[in-house]
């Protein structure tokens, strides 16, 4: 892809905003990654089934993580990975175990705030519930209200002089959402009202993974439309950019590389589960890639050792009122294309050597980037990246898009930087 004909444009954007809509859960972003790739031609794989060497496209999903790859035709059993990185969970509030709950009148639901979820971002806005339900045959059935169902209200401020000093929210006493009115609560009353929504009879539901979802719609913001806001940008901006870069280099000819799309869930709270990157879903989907291919683990250690992973996620633009937190020599911009994260303390995994290989996409695809460090004074997030590097052993680097209010229910971006990543993913990969 040369830099005068990019292959993704605002168009790109457009498609991002109707999948953070239609995926307001890890769920849903999974499934909606894959009928995408789908129409691109590639197949679900049964992870019990047993996987034969052929080439195209392929994926995997389990839970909320997907994994996709692409084999090109004559690849060696040691052909090296491309592997763009990212995660579907978001922070936001989660049903419990025994929702109904309510006092003085109010219906509630009970919830748990999932991930570093910035509170008052919830507050008195219309919500939504959402998620997957668990059959007793073992099934799952989506599930997604999507209408205004929950409100977490706000303490009046003649109740709280103070709300403008400082707004001090717990967790467990003023995140209770309301649904209803009525003074008895009874048990099973949110679960029979969800299995109605999904068609499905209350008994038959065994379990659920439920959360809340707020429903304004991704919009264009700003005079010129430059903006882009929504919920769920970190990190399914960079699952749908992969999703795009993925099902573009599979019709793009001869690759060098076998490209892969690796997108967990639960990295919002350490990556500790069978679909987190603390797991084995990647190491075990690419090994068996390389053994359905007729190799074995001389193959797989060379595949490894030439296989490289950009860890893609949103990471912070310079906020205009808050300019003293970040560092005062790197100033990431929105509009000014992907950023390379950087942290000597490995908070992030990139390194001189992961620079020139992002460097050398952006390039190539003709796309700006900048640097991201952290101000030494405040404390480095982190990402599956030093994960992924530490588990399998591949070179990894730190990528995103710079955004505000990381973390709120609804997160801005620059409209361009979408698909500017997505060219610099497609570049990367071939």
């Amino acid at each position: 892809m040369s830099s005068s004909s990019p292959r993704f444009d605002r168009g790109h954007t457009d498609d991002l905003m109707t999948f953070l809509a239609e995926s307001p859960t890890p769920y849903h972003a999974v499934a909606n990654a894959g009928e995408r790739l789908e129409k691109a031609g590639f197949r679900q794989l049964d992870e019990t089934a047993a996987w034969d060497g052929t080439s195209g496209g392929k994926y995997v999903i389990r839970g909320g993580a997907i994994i996709a790859w692409y084999v090109p035709e004559g690849a060696d059993p040691h052909t090296p990975f491309r592997i763009i990185g990212a995660h579907t969970d978001s922070p936001n509030l989660r049903v419990k175990p025994q929702p109904d709950m309510g006092a003085y009148g109010w219906r509630q639901v009970a919830v748990e705030t999932y991930g570093g979820t910035l509170l008052n971002t919830w507050l008195d806005r219309d919500l939504g519930l959402s998620g997957r339900l668990t059959l007793r045959d073992g099934s799952h059935r989506l599930v997604n209200v999507d209408r205004p169902l929950l409100r977490v209200p706000q303490l009046a401020i003649h109740l709280d002089r103070q709300a403008n000093e400082g707004l001090k929210l717990d967790r467990q006493r003023h995140m209770q959402p309301i649904w209803g009115l009525g003074d008895d609560v009874h048990e099973g009353d949110l679960i029979r009202f969800v299995a109605e929504e999904a068609e499905v009879t209350a008994g038959d539901v065994a379990g659920w993974d439920l959360m809340v979802h707020a429903l304004e719609a991704p919009a264009y913001l700003g005079r010129d439309r430059e903006l882009l806001a929504g919920p769920r940008m970190d990190n399914l901006l960079s699952v749908h950019a992969g999703v795009a870069a993925l099902a573009a280099v599979s019709t793009a000819g001869e690759l060098e590389f076998i490209p892969v799309l690796a997108a967990f869930d639960h990295e919002e709270n350490g990556s500790e589960s069978d679909t987190g990157a603390q797991g084995p879903l990647l190491g075990g989907v690419l090994e068996r890639s390389v053994f359905a291919r007729g190799g074995g683990y001389e193959d797989r250690a060379r595949a490894f050792a030439g296989t490289v992973c950009l860890s893609s996620d949103t990471g912070h633009a310079v906020h205009p009122n808050y300019a003293e937190r970040h560092d005062p020599t790197h100033h990431p911009r929105a509009g000014g294309g992907p950023i390379l994260k950087v942290n000597v303390n490995q908070r992030y995994a990139t390194d001189g050597s992961g620079r020139a290989v992002f460097a050398a996409a952006c390039e190539k695809a003709g796309v700006p980037w900048q640097t991201f460090v952290s101000n030494n004074d405040m404390p480095c997030g982190t990402t599956i990246g030093p994960i992924t590097a530490a588990r399998h052993g591949i070179r990894t680097v730190d990528i995103g898009v710079a955004i505000l209010s990381m973390h709120s229910a609804r997160e801005l971006c620059a409209a361009d930087d979408p698909f500017l990543l997505a060219n610099a993913l497609v570049s990367f990969l071939k």
